[in-house]
């Protein structure tokens, strides 16, 4: 077992102290950094044979990773994965289906083809006692970052074993990932091997994870398909095909924000969709049935879940763990804003954090801007809390808890460390962090050898 760094100073939780309670401890008082920078630089770089992801992450985004952990007790990690079979379990009703497809775009009837989706981000506060499912999101990006970060972060407050098996799980990520497309590609049945992907979204090389384009770009290549980084608007659909130059394209794994493949830019990959001519993953539908933050009105409804038939077991669950969300209309405006202070309001259309609002920030033009638009109401959770800076001078940093699903199979968790009113990725010392779930025990053994020096 490795020697803990003395600098943590994080106190002795006691006989009987509870998971929750440590893993708060070591949150608040472990100041030692386990991001191996030189480690980060070769897990990036390897990937391209060269250090140009690396020199991209430096110069665009500095603070894409945290440089220490963040810790949850085992209790929770636990409460996520029954938060996530639950609503699994739900949207994999037919009254559920239908209930949410009657709401949503035509497109979003569209059958996908046996496609499910990949990578799909359910994202948590974890706060004191408490779990709370923030949103649903079905294109969530960070991924292949993780399963690079996972491989140059080193002992800090863990044991030996939990850190090896963490090193280890990023090329194991990666092998899933690559199975999970070829997943997508065998559950739609087109008859040949899956050849060819396009890594699409809006000028790639604007975007701020364009380094991750990259990362999947080199990936599938190392494992024999052919994969380009494009943006929408050149693709050409013909002859029943999808091209993107002399390329044929077989499948398209979508980063588009464009969720419905509503703007112009998107037609090519809008007709190619309709007529099956390609494998989109993730696609309107997927979002119609998970992303769409009208559902989280319908998950925290006691008489809509017992109207769709949801069991009394699964609908505790949601309603104990998933802040209550309701739509905002003008009827019910006036209670709303009274209640403000309580609640964070969310566009049905947004993602991002953009355009959302903590209550107690409104003025009344952003009040009269979100009754008139479409916008949910969702009881505040407030996020968890990390130290950061150095001890003599520590600031306090915000995060969440993001778990990638595919298939509802809990893939890859990690945490997002901020500071502001949603996740930014341009925090000094914030960025993607890896997440240790501890047991009581195991904390508890830790914390005491730390205090004993």
């Amino acid at each position: 077992m490795k020697n803990f760094d003395s600098s943590c100073g994080v106190p002795s939780g006691g006989q009987g102290a509870s998971g929750l309670v440590l893993a708060e401890q070591l949150n608040s008082g472990c100041f030692c950094s386990s991001l191996d920078v030189a480690a980060l630089r070769a897990a990036l770089s390897t990937e391209l044979g060269d250090a140009k992801v690396f020199e991209l992450v430096t110069e665009r985004c500095p603070y894409l990773f945290s440089s220490r952990p963040v810790f949850i007790a085992e209790t929770q990690t636990k409460r996520i994965a029954e938060v996530i079979a639950a609503i699994e379990s739900v949207i994999a009703m037919p009254a559920y289906r239908q209930f949410a497809l009657d709401h949503a775009p035509e497109i979003a009837r569209h059958d996908p083809g046996g496609a499910k989706g990949v990578f799909f981000g359910y994202d948590f506060h974890l706060r004191d006692e408490s779990v709370g499912l923030i949103e649903i999101n079905t294109n969530a990006g960070g991924a292949m970052l993780n399963a690079a970060m996972a491989k140059a972060h080193r002992a800090c407050c863990s044991t030996d074993a939990q850190m090896v098996a963490s090193v280890e799980s990023g090329a194991v990520l990666e092998d899933a990932i690559v199975a999970m497309f070829r997943a997508e590609w065998a559950a739609s049945n087109r008859g040949k091997a899956l050849a060819t992907i396009a890594i699409v979204d809006a000028h790639p090389e604007d975007q701020y994870l364009y380094p991750e384009f990259l990362l999947f770009q080199q990936l599938f290549e190392r494992h024999g398909l052919t994969a380009v980084i494009a943006d929408p608007a050149a693709f050409e659909f013909r002859d029943g095909v999808l091209w993107r130059d002399d390329i044929a394209i077989d499948l398209v794994y979508n980063r588009l924000t464009d969720f419905l493949l509503e703007l112009p830019d998107s037609a090519s990959l809008r007709a190619a969709y309709l007529a099956n001519a390609v494998v989109l993953t993730p696609h309107p539908q997927a979002h119609a049935l998970y992303a769409n933050k009208r559902n989280l009105s319908t998950l925290t409804s006691a008489a809509q879940l017992q109207a769709l038939g949801v069991p009394q077991a699964v609908q505790d669950v949601l309603i104990a763990n998933i802040p209550a969300t309701e739509l905002v209309t003008q009827e019910n405006a006036g209670r709303l804003w009274t209640q403000r202070r309580q609640l964070f309001f969310k566009p049905l259309a947004g993602y991002g954090g953009r355009a959302a609002y903590r209550g107690d920030k409104l003025t009344k033009g952003v009040w009269s801007d979100i009754v008139a638009g479409d916008y949910i109401a969702q009881a505040l959770v407030r996020p968890g809390e990390r130290a950061g800076g150095e001890r003599a001078d520590a600031t306090s940093l915000k995060f969440d808890i993001r778990s990638y699903v595919y298939a509802g199979q809990v893939q890859w968790t990690a945490a997002r460390v901020y500071q502001g009113q949603t996740t930014n990725f341009r925090t000094p010392g914030g960025g993607f962090a890896p997440v240790y779930s501890l047991p009581d025990d195991t904390v508890l053994r830790q914390i005491e050898r730390i205090a004993e020096g």
